[in-house]
């Protein structure tokens, strides 16, 4: 039994986390000015940074747009919840979900060399079908928001529960420093800031991790507190645990990184030659990440700590909240705080970029294709605006994190076998992809609500897969993938 009584640090003061949020949204507002007046020249340097990302961007940039507040948060909430079955559903389907964007990423890399966004390959493979761009746009738009979201209130979470500020006040100061910074650089200050904001996710998580094992007495203590509370605990085969949230988690990853626009715009960023090995050395890179936040799960359950009455029936807030009330130096909880907001901003600059991507070239170019180039870029930015204030107002209404994730990972499922029909099979029409991805959305989550997590998602993966097959199998006329290098720059 580990005897650690579990108490407020006196020194944590909300204007220290206000502090911390302004001090790591200098450095990268610092990056960002300097990337601005050096990179971004037009439009197609502010979305696609000039298609010239390098490998090293390219892997920093994809693990920090990828370590989000699921990564640093859910982790040890899923672990909280479920012992290490919780753990190993959540971290395992992470990883696999970048490096299985791979093939189709190599694919569309290949035959649509000049493309920016997913809703523009949609036109493109369908023959300008404006439905089929609107449906896969909206979706590509509510993703990104999604994230946003996500992150913003991953930020409220951790610094209300370390420093006592309100989460309300802690998601107007954050939405305000990222949204400054990403307004300035686009694409490149993403993934500049990104690859500086890796180093601070990376190094600093390790450090906490070995430091609360330390003031535990090492990972024997706590093994053993958790086993009292239940051999099942440290078990990763529990069979609840894919009905409770895994399977929907894998689909909704998958789905994440597949039809995420954050992740289609490094793609076509990137250098030709570097979208294999960037994706793959991403994906791998990543694991150590949730790994080492995830086991503050434990030391939440082997601690006796209350979902109730210390987390506000909030489980993300685990990891904090075990962070500053165990007695550890104030240094190594500003450190924790630091990977938090580092992997949280990251993420949200890179759905902000994606955004204006999407506003660019999906809503504005075909609306006004003749539009000027600074009134174009003026479009984007404003898109950033926009994103911004509605994500705020969806974390101001207090809903809570895990459902938050677990319900828009449901809904992004619907459009996954769709699209990747759509990028591999030529026989694919758009009222397939456009009635697929309808029909399991207004049929599929009725459904989940009725029925559970499980059943609902299985039933939205199904009616998304049977119902473009059935719709395509008919048609004789094959797409020709080649006619993609049509698409040109902006």
């Amino acid at each position: 039994m580990l005897d650690i009584e579990l108490v407020p640090n006196p020194s944590l003061a909300p204007a220290q986390g206000v502090l911390m949020m302004l001090l790591l949204g200098a450095i990268s507002l610092g990056v960002a000015f300097y990337v601005k007046s050096k990179l971004v020249k037009n439009t197609h340097d502010f979305i696609v940074a000039g298609r010239k990302l390098g490998f090293g961007f390219g892997v920093a940039g994809l693990i920090s747009v990828w370590t989000w507040a699921m990564a640093v948060m859910m982790s040890a909430a899923m672990t909280y919840n479920f012992g290490l079955s919780g753990l190993w559903w959540f971290t395992v389907p992470n990883g696999l979900a970048v490096i299985a964007v791979i093939p189709f990423a190599k694919q569309l890399r290949e035959k649509m060399p000049h493309g920016y966004t997913m809703g523009e390959f949609v036109s493109s493979r369908f023959d300008n079908a404006k439905l089929a761009r609107i449906v896969v746009t909206v979706g590509l738009i509510f993703g990104s928001l999604i994230e946003i979201i996500i992150n913003l209130k991953g930020t409220s979470l951790v610094i209300s529960t370390v420093f006592g500020m309100s989460q309300t006040a802690v998601a107007i100061v954050a939405i305000a420093i990222v949204l400054a910074y990403s307004m300035l650089g686009g694409l490149w200050a993403s993934m500049c800031t990104s690859t500086l904001t890796t180093l601070f996710i990376t190094v600093p998580a390790s450090v906490v991790l070995m430091a609360v094992l330390s003031y535990l007495g090492g990972p024997t203590p706590l093994w053993e507190a958790v086993a009292d509370k239940g051999p099942e605990l440290l078990s990763v085969t529990r069979a609840d645990v894919p009905a409770a949230f895994g399977i929907t988690l894998a689909l909704g990853l998958l789905t994440a990184t597949l039809a995420g626009q954050s992740f289609w715009q490094i793609v076509w960023g990137l250098k030709a030659k570097e979208v294999g090995r960037s994706f793959l050395w991403a994906g791998a890179w990543f694991y150590p990440i949730p790994i080492c936040l995830g086991i503050l799960g434990l030391v939440g359950i082997a601690l006796n700590v209350d979902l109730a009455t210390n987390l506000n029936n909030d489980a993300a807030a685990v990891g904090p909240f075990v962070i500053s009330h165990i007695g550890l130096p104030s240094w190594l909880v500003y450190s924790y705080v630091f990977v938090i907001l580092s992997a949280c901003y990251s993420t949200m600059d890179g759905a902000l970029a994606s955004l204006s991507s999407l506003a660019a070239i999906d809503v504005i170019k075909p609306i006004a294709p003749q539009i000027q180039e600074k009134s174009l870029l003026k479009f984007t930015r404003t898109s950033m605006l926009i994103a911004a204030v509605i994500a705020l107002g969806v974390v101001i209404s207090g809903v809570d994190f895990v459902t938050i994730v677990l319900t828009t990972y449901a809904i992004r499922t619907a459009i996954l076998v769709p699209l990747m029909l759509a990028i591999f099979w030529r026989k694919m029409t758009a009222g397939g992809f456009i009635w697929g991805t309808v029909a399991a959305i207004v049929v599929g989550m009725p459904l989940r609500m009725a029925l559970g997590e499980l059943p609902g998602t299985l039933i939205i993966l199904a009616i998304s897969t049977v119902v473009p097959i059935v719709m395509s199998l008919p048609n004789t006329r094959l797409f020709d993938y080649d006619s993609l290098k049509q698409v040109k720059d902006l």
